[in-house]
C-alpha cells in the first residue's frame, strides 16, 4: 500500500485562498525521485518522468466533499493509467493543483508506492484513493 505524505505548504495555500478544491483541477504527476515535503509547487519535483506511451488524462475527478459533521472531507475518484509502451520507471506519485490563478501548480501531497513501477505495453496502474477516510480531512475543534 501507498504511503501518504502532504506538503507542507498545503495548509498554508488552503489558508489563504491559493487552491478552491470545488473547482479546481487537481492532477498527478509521476516521479522516480522522491518528493520533499518542504516543496511548493511542481516545478520543485524532480525526476517526474515523460509521459510517453502512458495514457496523458491525469485529472483527478472530486467525487464528493461534505461537511455535514465537524469534519470536512474530500473524497476522489480513483485514476486508472494505461501503458500504450515502455512506460518510464517511477515510484512516487504528486497530486498539485492544476487550477489555480495565483500560484502555477502548488504542491498538495505525494504518495510513495514503496518500490519501482514499471509498465509494459497495455499494463494498468490504479491510483486508489481513501473512499471511506477521503484524500483529506479538516477537523473543527
Amino acid at each position: 500500500m501507498a504511503s501518504y505524505t502532504k506538503h507542507e505548504i498545503f495548509v498554508e495555500d488552503l489558508a489563504e485562498g491559493i487552491h478552491d478544491l470545488d473547482t479546481n483541477q487537481l492532477r498527478i504527476a509521476l516521479s522516480s525521485t522522491a518528493p520533499t515535503v518542504v516543496m511548493n509547487v511542481l516545478a520543485d519535483v524532480t525526476g517526474e518522468i515523460a509521459y510517453t506511451n502512458i495514457t496523458e488524462d491525469r485529472n483527478i475527478t472530486l467525487t464528493t466533499s461534505d461537511s455535514s459533521t465537524s469534519t470536512y472531507k474530500i473524497v476522489l475518484a480513483d485514476v486508472v493509467l494505461t501503458a500504450t509502451g515502455a512506460v518510464q520507471t517511477f515510484r512516487y506519485v504528486v497530486v498539485y493543483n492544476d487550477g489555480t490563478l495565483g500560484k502555477v501548480n502548488p504542491l498538495i501531497a505525494f504518495y510513495d508506492h514503496g518500490s519501482n513501477v514499471t509498465l509494459a505495453n497495455g499494463e494498468t496502474f490504479t491510483i486508489d484513493f481513501d473512499d471511506a477516510n477521503g484524500f483529506f480531512q479538516i477537523t473543527q475543534t
